[in-house]
């Protein structure tokens, strides 16, 4: 290891002590026995002198001219220690070889140094030596100031991470109180529900038992007087015996029947969790429901339930909502609803964050119409009176990620694969590249007009085109390629009027008309009508929890078919 000059002047200084003892005694009389206090210092000799051996050293042609130093004061700021060299033992380092950047002593330079040349005395150096010494001392006390600042701030930090800690971990048991306490009025709520079902199915079964208890009374009260008859024998008690048998017992079961006919009895009572919601959800944690079955239900589809409305009017909305379409995303564990708003010429989405009802809107050029759903967090929207296809991505914030102009405004759209998209016009369905480049367009079928006014489509589970169109009052499904696979156009009063259309995971259809949602096979065979929606339906789409969310001017609407 290269040798250090500091640690080496302090070894060489505590040798010197340990060598001359103490400072504080007279060298050379410590030498012949005697102990004398010692007065001056010799920095060249490096001894300690008392006043008679100062003047003999003074005397000393030899050492008249070193530095002597006097003890009263601060004598080791100012000794001075020589440094002897390693190889010339005594030889004292005074010289310095700039050349090779050593110190050395006059037998080193004569010997080892001849040829360099600029060897120089170490006493010639000090003034230009102390000047950088001192100007290195100042620029090392600034750092040790700096250094001190940031301690000092990160001990403050420490004390402040401290306290943080505790403060977030009370608001984290605060939470987690909060929830539990959630939880548990939700358990309370449905263990009240389960005990209210529980005390209808038993009061039921008990009237039941109780009829069938005065049944028996009667039935015996009728034996009873039978036998009566035929212990008598008498012949007007057998004859009245015989008439009330022909004309038969009273049946309170017939009048139990009669006067429940039209009452759903209680067969069962199950409890399904609904852990998809209890994951995302905790202020309003969804534990489950109670499911009940009753006997001799009807075999029609159930009606629908309306279990949410979100307002589509934010901040920046210069006149009243028009919600035309809607999808809903999942981004990043986050439920998106994206809706096109007509009258406010913007995308707007709709989420729920940290518990808190989040809304963000995207302002475009023009009135949007159609959306469909691109990639796991974008979609594209159709802007016709501009002629343009819009791409957004949702973070689930919308912004905006490119646009490509059409030859014509579209109003629908639907994703096909990750390189085409269907498109609808007024009076044809067209087949896009991403890029917005016509590659075929669907007018007709058997020579006929195909469509008038296709304002709404979604794509089924085998990827075939289903569209809604309302100037034909029909729903059409047509392959990727064109061809017609079946037409659903019912007349009379059974006439459509349809907006949007979307389709369940199940694969059936579910189409706005008017006031109500039909619900079609996936073959086009009409199933029933949806009605108390709870507005007149223009947007549809369901998502992965079977929830159908309809929009309508400025609302959205949650609704569950259970």
């Amino acid at each position: 290891m290269k040798p250090s000059i500091i640690i080496q002047g302090l070894i060489d200084t505590q040798a010197d002590v340990v060598k001359t003892g103490s400072a504080s005694c007279c060298s050379v009389c410590e030498k012949l026995g005697e102990t004398t206090p010692g007065a001056s210092w010799c920095s060249e000799c490096q001894v300690s002198l008392c006043d008679r051996c100062v003047k003999m050293h003074v005397a000393n042609p030899a050492s008249h001219d070193h530095e002597i130093c006097d003890l009263s004061g601060e004598v080791k700021g100012k000794m001075r220690r020589k440094v002897v060299c390693r190889e010339h033992k005594d030889e004292v380092i005074k010289l310095v070889c700039k050349d090779c950047h050593k110190a050395v002593c006059q037998t080193c330079c004569v010997v080892y140094h001849r040829k360099c040349e600029s060897v120089i005395t170490i006493q010639s150096m000090l003034p230009n030596l102390k000047y950088h010494l001192r100007r290195h001392a100042k620029q090392l006390s600034k750092k040790i100031h700096r250094k001190e600042t940031i301690v000092k701030n990160t001990d403050e930090k420490i004390s402040g991470i401290a306290k943080n800690k505790i403060a977030v971990e009370s608001h984290i048991k605060s939470a987690v109180e909060r929830a539990i306490a959630n939880i548990k009025q939700k358990e309370k709520q449905l263990m009240n529900e389960v005990k209210d079902i529980i005390d209808k199915q038993t009061k039921e079964l008990k009237a039941d038992v109780k009829l069938e208890e005065i049944e028996m009374q009667m039935y015996r009260q009728h034996c009873e007087f039978i036998d009566q008859a035929l212990v008598s024998d008498c012949e007007m008690d057998l004859y009245d015996a015989y008439q009330a048998w022909e004309s038969g017992p009273v049946e309170l079961g017939d009048v139990r029947d009669t006067d429940t006919a039209d009452t759903r009895r209680i067969d069962d009572i199950r409890f399904t969790p609904d852990t998809d919601n209890v994951q995302h959800i905790l202020d309003d944690l969804q534990l489950g429901e109670i499911d009940v079955t009753y006997q001799d239900q009807s075999t029609c589809l159930p009606s629908p339930v309306l279990v949410g409305v979100i307002d589509g009017k934010m901040a920046g909305d210069e006149v009243e909502p028009d919600l035309r379409d809607v999808t809903v995303l999942l981004v990043d564990g986050i439920q998106t609803v994206v809706v096109t708003d007509l009258n406010n010429e913007c995308v707007k989405s709709v989420y729920t964050r940290n518990n808190q009802l989040c809304q963000s809107r995207l302002p475009l050029d023009d009135s949007p119409w159609g959306v469909t759903q691109l990639k796991e967090n974008q979609v594209m929207v159709a802007v016709p009176a501009s002629r343009q296809i819009v791409t957004v991505e949702v973070t689930p914030d919308p912004v905006l990620l490119s646009t490509i102009t059409t030859r014509k405004g579209y109003c629908s759209l639907a994703f096909l694969s990750p390189s085409s998209l269907a498109a609808g016009t007024d009076d044809c369905v067209e087949i896009l590249d991403i890029a917005g480049h016509v590659l075929k367009s669907v007018t007709t079928h058997n020579n006929e007009t195909l469509f008038d006014y296709p304002g709404y489509m979604c794509v089924n589970n085998k990827g075939n085109i289903l569209v809604s169109d309302r100037g034909e009052q029909s729903v059409t499904c047509v392959t990727s390629e064109g061809d017609v696979v079946w037409i659903y156009a019912p007349t009379g009063d059974r006439a459509l009027n349809p907006y949007g259309i979307t389709t369940t995971p199940s694969g059936d259809i579910l189409l706005a008309d008017s006031t109500n949602v039909v619900r079609l096979t996936e073959t086009g065979d009409y199933v029933t009508d949806h009605k108390d929606i709870g507005c007149d339906p223009l947007g549809l789409y369901v998502d992965r929890h079977d929830t159908l969310y309809v929009c309508n001017e400025g609302q959205i609407h949650e609704v569950n078919f259970m």
